[in-house]
């Protein structure tokens, strides 16, 4: 059987299929990321699954794809997790921008965009995925993502910056004051999701013009730096994958219509364009039955 994973810093879709390319199970996880989670944490979480306990005997191919995980240091952290739990398989771990080229590919050279916990770019042809500028992460970069919206959000709430409307409930929902707020960034691990937990306010009050203009904002600078970086981006479709460019998808459209880029495809989880990928282009089911 064949495990595909596609992870974000929060969640994790998981799909097993069957050697005959249909569809075993799918479930999730939490999201793992080497920035911020030991080999030992994986298995530790994994083996506490309900699912994984079931189907961990029965994998012969691993295909983890997760946000971090963009050099061999920290896809190696990645994999000694998940070897310690799969036991039975082979593990092949890449980064989650691969994912989004893959689950987006529709046979043309397309850019492609990650906008949801965090934020990312890339070009991808058909065969080889390049990247022109860095993911620098939710303390310098991050633009237009969950976690750049919720950094803006509690940091106007503690300014007293939030229209008062949206501040009286911010208060409310959350019960937040500064040392707190101070604790969970500077002092707690994920602090990336935590901020990005706040990003569902936004889309909340996601019709009013202070978070409308906070999206144009985001959307705007990672246009700018993330996909105007590539000579083609005005000649080749412009796909995204995530939560924030879906909830968000009419400012995005606006924001690339006036740059003069053309939007492609927009999916909030990509694991389904993955598995089409995977069984189409890369063949795994001929791997696999070569190799078992």
């Amino acid at each position: 059987m064949i495990l595909i994973a596609e992870s974000g810093s929060t969640k994790c879709d998981w799909v097993a299929i069957n050697p005959d390319g249909s569809e075993h199970t799918r479930f999730s996880t939490m999201g793992f990321n080497p920035y911020f989670h030991s080999a030992s944490f994986i298995e530790e979480e994994l083996v506490e699954n309900e699912a994984i306990i079931k189907l961990r005997a029965k994998i012969a191919f691993v295909y983890f794809y997760g946000a971090g995980a963009s050099s061999e240091g920290l896809q190696d952290i990645v994999k000694d997790g998940l070897t310690k739990v799969f036991v039975n398989a082979n593990v092949r771990v890449d980064h989650d921008l691969l994912a989004s080229a893959y689950s987006t590919y529709t046979g043309e050279p397309a850019i492609t965009c990650i906008i949801g916990t965090g934020s990312n770019s890339c070009y991808f042809d058909g065969n080889e995925v390049s990247e022109v500028v860095p993911a620098l992460a939710y303390i310098l970069g991050d633009e237009g993502s969950a976690s750049y919206i919720g950094k803006r959000l509690v940091s106007d709430f503690l300014y007293k910056k939030l229209p008062q409307e949206m501040a009286d409930d911010f208060f409310n929902t959350y019960q937040l004051d500064k040392d707190e707020v101070i604790t969970s960034v500077y002092n707690k691990p994920n602090a990336n999701v935590y901020l990005a937990s706040f990003s569902r306010f936004a889309g909340k009050h996601m019709h009013t013009t202070y978070v409308q203009e906070i999206i144009r904002e985001g959307f705007s600078k990672f246009a700018d730096i993330h996909i105007a970086c590539f000579d083609n981006c005005r000649e080749v479709p412009v796909h995204f994958v995530g939560s924030v460019g879906s909830i968000f998808q009419d400012i995005l459209l606006e924001v690339l219509e006036e740059r003069g880029m053309k939007l492609g495809q927009i999916l909030r989880k990509p694991v389904d364009g993955l598995i089409k990928y995977h069984l189409e282009y890369l063949r795994v089911l001929d791997v696999y039955q070569k190799q078992t």
